[in-house]
């Protein structure tokens, strides 16, 4: 018998202290819905459900952005319908136009008005369709293929910039001189050499000779939608070892070659986030819709009637095969909502399988903790 030390009572209290730790970790566990509640609750599951978790709500923002995709879609498409319809109309002007058996100047006129009307409300649509600020069928909306300055175009045509137009050409100990390009467009790699060696024989050195004395322009088509453009030194006078030099004044030039192509440059708008990660976007371009850019800026039907319904029916084309690329995007939209939505269920499903609580099992942890706690209260009395 122990008078100092009541080890049953000890012993009861420890075990008390330690059920009652329980029965408020399981009260904190119904009361919140969580099993995790602190990460001291499951380190590592904490870990995996914050991942999850963080995962499954940028996924809901995803949705929320691909339904934005589908809005702005609809909205440039609803645009272009109308657009569909004044160039249909305009067609049919220019058909009725043609038929110059019956129509004559008065009747041509006529339908010259309309025409004029009906381009200038395409001009409005295509300056008043907007998202929010943002323009669709300016030409800026997306990733767009622009011109690099100077010489910038596919094989089949470049075009001169001014400004990029300059370069100088030194050969030898001659000082160099200053040739300067006629800005404008060159159908074919043969009339871009042409006005080459022009410029070059338009310019002398300090001896009076022109500088086509010594080099001559040589322009090749490479055949993969690129020119390429040389200075070659001229027959005898590469005999004195003159060297050829061509230095860029302009940004026409690079060394002693000129490349035509084209180089991308970024618009604005046009990128969809669609999934949690930084590189799970679409993208998207809308090319302008200008009646320059249509092909039909200079459409007259009372005077040129067969030439309009040519331009017409090209504007046509460009422009249903741009709706066409709307519609497969909106369907692109569509699919890509319908899969995040299957993901982020899943992804759910996993999170609440680790941080949830299991109402039933955590119930009976609860009524556990409770018949122990007025247990262990009676029998600490009963030590005492």
């Amino acid at each position: 018998m122990r008078i100092n030390q009541n080890i049953g009572a000890i012993n009861a209290y420890r075990n008390l202290t330690g059920t009652g730790i329980e029965f408020n970790k399981s009260l904190e566990k119904l009361s919140s819905g969580f099993r995790i509640n602190r990460a001291a609750d499951d380190a590592s599951g904490l870990v995996m459900s914050e991942g999850l978790r963080s995962q499954v709500s940028g996924l809901r923002v995803a949705i929320r952005n691909s339904q934005d995709g589908i809005s702005v879609v609809q909205t440039a498409e609803g645009a272009l319908t109308e657009v569909h319809s004044i160039l249909q109309r305009m067609r049919d002007l220019s058909v009725q136009a043609a038929n110059t058996g019956s129509a004559d100047t008065t009747a041509r006129n006529a339908a010259q008005a309309e025409v004029s009307q009906l381009s200038a409300e395409i001009t409005r649509i295509t300056a008043a369709t907007k998202f929010g600020v943002q323009k669709l069928f300016d030409g800026n909306f997306g990733v767009q293929a622009a011109a690099t300055a100077g010489v910038a175009a596919a094989a089949s045509a470049g075009s001169i910039a001014a400004g990029g137009n300059v370069f100088t050409v030194a050969v030898g100990g001659l000082a160099a001189v200053t040739v300067t390009l006629t800005a404008g467009t060159y159908a074919t790699a043969a009339a871009l050499e042409t006005e080459l060696n022009r410029a070059l024989a338009a310019s002398t050195f300090s001896t009076a000779l022109s500088v086509s004395t010594y080099v001559t322009a040589r322009v090749s088509d490479n055949g993969d939608g690129y020119w390429t453009t040389n200075l070659r030194a001229n027959g005898a006078n590469a005999a004195a070892g003159a060297s050829l030099t061509t230095t860029a004044t302009g940004t026409a030039f690079s060394n002693r070659n000129l490349s035509v192509g084209t180089s991308a440059a970024v618009g604005s708008g046009g990128v969809f986030q669609v999934g949690a990660g930084s590189t799970d976007t679409i993208n998207i371009s809308i090319g302008s819709m200008s009646l320059a850019s249509l092909g039909i800026g200079a459409v007259d039907v009372s005077t040129s009637a067969a030439t309009a319904i040519t331009s017409i029916d090209a504007a046509i084309s460009s422009v249903s095969t741009t709706r066409g690329d709307m519609g497969a995007k909106q369907n692109r939209f569509e699919h890509t909502i319908a899969n995040i939505s299957v993901t982020m269920e899943n992804l759910a499903a996993s999170e609440s399988r680790i941080r949830d609580t299991d109402m039933a099992q955590e119930m009976t942890m609860f009524t556990r903790h409770q018949i122990m706690t007025q247990a262990g209260t009676a029998m600490l009395a009963q030590a005492n």
